[in-house]
């Protein structure tokens, strides 16, 4: 499994950002108020970031032997992968709360604090999300063995096989 990249992150966030922006102006020209995340959403995603943390810290105990307790393979990648889903919502939702939050920038009215709150939260919790998302995925990572074989190097196989 690849580490997540920057790239990804910053592909989601651009259309997270293009959809809050989108979905406010759609809302705004159908008469309608705008969209205002819940006050809940901000602290959900703290939670699942401190989760994922949580969930990784075992595995760095267990693989870099300050823990005696044996580690799952399958566990282990399923909390990096976890670790990696995280990482790509919360950029997604901080892009989405970017895009709420340019839209309510550039109205002619100002809104209520309430509504910059939660969308200014939201951003923060996405971007907070991500990083914890990017720091339990760096716990679930193994040292590198010197015996591991390397992407087409041929220094494993028999000596027969080598020429073939």
């Amino acid at each position: 499994m690849k580490r997540t990249g920057a790239g990804v992150l910053i592909v989601a966030a651009v259309l997270g950002l293009a959809a809050g922006f989108l979905v406010d102006q759609m809302l705004t020209s159908a008469g309608r108020s705008t969209f205002t995340p819940a006050v809940t959403l901000p602290i959900l995603l703290v939670l699942l970031g401190a989760v994922v943390i949580a969930l990784a810290v075992p595995i760095r105990r267990a693989t870099h032997g300050t823990s005696k307790a044996a580690v799952n393979p399958f566990r282990a990648l399923r909390i990096a992968m976890l670790a990696k889903a995280s990482s790509i919502v919360g950029a997604a939702i901080g892009g989405l709360g970017g895009g709420l939050w340019i839209f309510l920038a550039t109205r002619p009215v100002t809104p209520s604090i309430g509504s910059w709150g939660t969308v200014i939260a939201t951003t923060v919790c996405g971007a907070l999300l991500v990083a914890a998302g990017l720091v339990a995925e760096h716990l679930c990572t193994i040292r590198k063995d010197d015996d591991d074989e390397q992407p087409g190097d041929d220094s494993g196989l028999e000596p027969r096989l080598r020429n073939h």
